[in-house]
């Protein structure tokens, strides 16, 4: 404290010049117009700064939440678009509905749900390459369910925790997607085996069909994983070689695997159904 005073005693002369200058300041700006303007002009200004940076700095810890937010609002949006598309597939077929039920509620109890998760692990560069989930059965996931982001397919669910899950990527030797040409409906399937992130196979499509670059590949539906319609990537380059009945297709993928951050984990309600007459029946689905 003794030296806090001697301190103080020592720079007394500067404390006095700054309290004179403040009161200076003040009576000027007081007194004169102008520069009242001109000091609430600028000080408004930098006040101003300051709030920009504060809500920014906020903003910037609450992103996490936000996410999680607009994933959840997100998976809702993807499954009443994934119900329209069905009923209207359906209305196009011809399907009767009860009158009843015309109206908001006349789509009915929708077939896929999608549930949000966080990508906590994923590679790229091996040549069976999986992802790992912050979801796990706490949350509804079960072994076998699709995985797909807003621009396209990732995989499929290979086991699950009660609160992780892991995903056999669509960058798998082994996974093979029964997918069609959205232009001409003409099947096949899609299998990594490029051995490039960005680009997969696709096989099957017969030298009749006519094939153009660009055309879009999307899923098929079959096997009840991913809801028919999903985007998988375009064809990129297209050849026929002599000692094949099928074209040989290059498909630049749609889903960038070297940035996944957020996915959709989708289920197919009624997929335990068809597994259970296809067993009866002594069927064995090849493709995923």
């Amino acid at each position: 404290m003794r030296k806090l005073l001697i301190f103080i005693f020592r720079i007394r002369a500067f404390l006095v010049f700054l309290l004179l200058e403040g009161v200076s300041l003040y009576l000027l700006y007081r007194s004169n117009a102008y520069h009242n303007a001109a000091f609430y002009q600028s000080s408004n200004y930098y006040v101003g700064r300051v709030l920009e940076l504060q809500s920014q700095v906020s903003d910037y810890f609450r992103l996490t939440e936000i996410n999680q937010g607009l994933a959840q609002e997100n998976a809702l949006l993807r499954a009443q678009l994934t119900q329209i598309q069905e009923q209207q597939l359906n209305d196009s077929l011809g399907t009767v509905k009860d009158s009843l039920f015309a109206g908001v509620d006349s789509l009915g109890p929708a077939v896929f749900t999608y549930r949000p998760a966080r990508v906590t692990s994923n590679s790229v560069r091996g040549l069976n390459n999986h992802l790992a989930l912050n979801v796990g059965s706490d949350a509804g996931i079960r072994a076998g369910m699709g995985v797909l982001t807003a621009n396209g397919i990732v995989g499929r669910v290979k086991a699950v925790s009660k609160h992780y899950a892991t995903v056999t990527s669509l960058l798998h030797s082994q996974t093979l997607i029964s997918v069609k040409l959205k232009r001409n409906q003409s099947l096949g399937s899609i299998r990594w085996d490029t051995e490039n992130p960005e680009t997969a196979s696709l096989h099957y499509i017969p030298l009749s069909e006519k094939i153009f670059k660009g055309d879009s590949v999307v899923t098929s539906g079959a096997g009840g994983i991913y809801p028919p319609g999903i985007l998988v990537g375009r064809v990129i380059s297209v050849r026929k070689e002599l000692d094949k009945s099928f074209y040989t297709i290059l498909v630049r993928l749609a889903v960038d695997f070297e940035k996944l951050s957020y996915v959709y984990v989708v289920e197919n309600k009624r997929k335990p159904e068809l597994d259970s007459l296809l067993i009866r029946s002594g069927i064995t689905e090849a493709n995923e």
